[in-house]
């Protein structure tokens, strides 16, 4: 079809209605943008004029050919138009975004609570906290366990010899337990990210561990093994009976469970309450001392000594695992002394029988060179990682990022 009075390609001219645009109206031509176009005045070639008579000569048409943009930037067709709004499925989700560090300065391990959001009520909120859930974890374990041992017609449910397997397995779950309940004090009360209560780096390191295994093996090792013929020496109804039974299960549960056992005392004794002690106390130096000592005889106290040289010994041990946390700025060398010592004592009890005695419960002058070879390893084992600590120090400090306002008048930073 053509304007009114165009030829059609066979030679016939138009004789249908006039096309439907009104009269005056700009020409309706590809390429032309209604409002960037000046409509044509009356008259002009290629103008809309009055609807000639059929067989009059029609109007010049609009030379067809690309119309140029007025002039102005366009950005927008670079990207999305400006009207366009959000995407529908928001910004990225809370836990892609990064988040700031918790300290404005470098922290000391035993000072990571007192964070940007330090308030003195958090450790007792979250000890609190500890108390109730890890009752209640720890019941079921020994609840669970407790069931177990009557299904196989077993009536002794005193729980008292670790060289049994069952017993061992429940007694050492029961514990971990209270890792994962350290972990919730930490989200619940302090609003810190799990990692904090494991090193000043907000994780374990993991090559702390392959640097200070040998050396507690060789120190606790060494005084184990005095302590061990001193027993047999000292005690007259001691004797080597052979290995117990159920020996190769003992060595499995042993193996997989003790280290975890080892830790989550770490992370209770060490970790978390003696954080919660220096963060109160506020100085690096004062609160790392008044929290070894504490948590030493607590820990203590815990392992319900039948007699003063089991006590200091205990209380000793928990002063050098105090002393290398101090050291290291986490609880990597606590973990392997407390897990190297456990592991070697439940071995050796198991493979020489159970009237050997592998701890200081021995009375007497015994039982005080027992305690003073106990003291002389671990007090060998903390100078050793003194040493490593001088060869090659580990973070002892946390990040930090501050965000604390510039005092008023001061240059920003």
């Amino acid at each position: 079809m053509t304007v009114p009075g165009t030829a059609q390609g066979d030679g016939e001219s138009y004789t249908g209605p006039p096309p439907t645009a009104r009269y005056g109206a700009p020409p309706q031509v590809p390429g032309v943008l209604p409002g960037l176009h000046r409509p044509l005045p009356p008259g002009a070639p290629g103008a809309w004029g009055p609807w000639p008579s059929p067989g009059a000569p029609g109007p010049v048409p609009w030379p067809l050919g690309p119309v140029p943009m007025p002039p102005g930037p366009h950005t927008h067709l670079a990207g999305p138009p400006p009207w366009a709004g959000p995407p529908p499925w928001g910004g990225p989700p809370p836990w892609a975004l990064p988040t700031p560090l918790p300290h404005d300065v470098p922290t000391p391990f035993l000072l990571v609570m007192r964070s940007r959001t330090w308030r003195w009520w958090q450790p007792l909120l979250g000890l609190f906290l500890f108390a109730v859930v890890y009752t209640v974890g720890a019941f079921a374990v020994v609840f669970a366990g407790a069931l177990a041992v009557v299904s196989r017609g077993e009536v002794d449910l005193g729980f008292t010899d670790l060289t049994d397997p069952v017993t061992l397995l429940i007694t050492n779950l029961s514990l971990v337990v209270a890792i994962p309940v350290v972990w919730l004090c930490w989200v619940a009360a302090h609003q810190m990210g799990i990692g904090w209560s494991s090193s000043v780096i907000g994780r374990l390191r993991w090559d702390l561990f392959r640097a200070y295994v040998p050396l507690a093996l060789l120190t606790l090792g060494a005084g184990i093994l005095v302590q061990l013929l001193l027993g047999v020496a000292f005690d007259d109804g001691a004797e080597v009976s052979g290995p117990v039974r159920s020996f190769a299960a003992l060595v499995l549960l042993v193996l997989l469970t003790t280290p975890l056992q080892s830790a989550a005392e770490e992370y209770v004794f060490r970790g978390y309450l003696s954080q919660a002690i220096a963060a109160w106390i506020g100085r690096e130096r004062a609160g790392a001392l008044v929290a070894g000592v504490l948590t030493a005889a607590l820990f203590s106290l815990a392992h319900l000594p039948g007699d003063l040289l089991l006590f200091l010994d205990r209380f000793a041990f928990g002063l050098a695992a105090s002393a290398v946390v101090w050291l290291t700025g986490g609880l990597e060398a606590a973990i392997v002394l407390h897990a190297v010592n456990n592991v070697l004592v439940f071995l050796l009890a198991g493979a020489l029988g159970e009237g050997v005695q592998t701890d200081a419960s021995v009375t007497g002058w015994s039982g005080l060179l027992v305690v003073v070879l106990d003291v002389l390893a671990m007090a060998a084992f903390v100078l050793l990682v003194r040493r490593s600590v001088a060869r090659r120090p580990p973070a002892v400090l946390t990040r930090a990022q501050d965000l604390r306002p510039p005092p008023i008048g001061a240059a920003p930073r």
